[in-house]
């Protein structure tokens, strides 16, 4: 399928080259014109629109596979990266079993409501404070053990219809890109320790005190955007956090 052209005027500027042309394919994926899963055009047709060496369109689409925003496949060619099991599980998900095993939790929903926005959520959202969110709390299980209680918010404004779908996935980042057309290309994660209140312990079947681990995370779009909050009370008695920085 023929993909509008990137106009090259708008690469000669300030920085090196392939950062700026890093920042217009970015600018495509985030606008939507290169869909997830559709192949992009070649390295030697994209230096010739751009008007740079192929050696400096390749050095940026290393970049972007390193940032798992394209995938290569070889000898078919370069995509867009899609929100799959494997990388919410590997990309943004980091509650493992005591063994390491990684397992993508079940999701079952408790309630999903709209309502105005608590400081917290305007604030991590950048919206106002007087403004809609949609809310979604649900219960996940690992191992078909509950492990984790989680609260989602997100501007409702971003997301028509949402609180009144009946079947709210368990992959939510893969149903904000193929239905909203909302790339979550980051998150950052604040991480405290926190005594399990009554509610909690019931849904995660411990003790009333018993510690959890908190996890405030706010995901990004690829232009930058907050677009989600998302805190996940997370009982570690047979799981724990691990994450690898490289």
């Amino acid at each position: 399928m023929p993909v509008t052209s990137i106009n090259a005027a708008t690469v000669r500027g300030a920085g090196p080259l392939y950062a700026q042309v890093i920042d217009l394919i970015t600018t495509r994926l985030a606008s939507g014109a290169w869909r997830p899963g559709q192949i992009i055009p070649g390295e030697s047709r994209l230096a010739d629109e751009l008007q740079v060496s192929q050696g400096t369109v390749r050095k940026a689409v290393d970049e972007l596979v390193a940032r798992n925003l394209l995938v290569r496949q070889q000898g078919v060619g370069t995509f867009v990266a899609e929100h799959d099991s494997h990388r919410a599980l590997f990309h943004f998900f980091h509650i493992v079993g005591a063994d390491g095993a990684r397992l993508l939790p079940d999701s079952r929903v408790l309630r999903s409501t709209t309502a105005r926005a608590t400081r917290e959520e305007s604030r991590a959202l950048a919206i106002a404070a007087n403004a809609r969110v949609v809310r979604i709390e649900r219960l996940r299980h690992l191992s078909e053990q509950p492990t984790i209680l989680e609260t989602v918010s997100v501007a409702a404004r971003k997301f028509p219809g949402l609180c009144e779908s009946k079947n709210i996935p368990n992959m939510l980042y893969a149903h904000y890109e193929r239905d909203y057309g909302i790339t979550i290309h980051r998150a950052d994660e604040q991480i405290t320790a926190e005594a399990a209140g009554t509610r909690a312990a019931q849904l995660l079947r411990c003790a009333p005190g018993d510690p959890l681990l908190k996890i405030v995370r706010v995901a990004w779009s690829l232009d930058d955007q907050p677009i989600e909050l998302r805190v996940s009370r997370c009982l570690t008695t047979r799981h724990h956090y691990q994450n690898s920085i490289t």
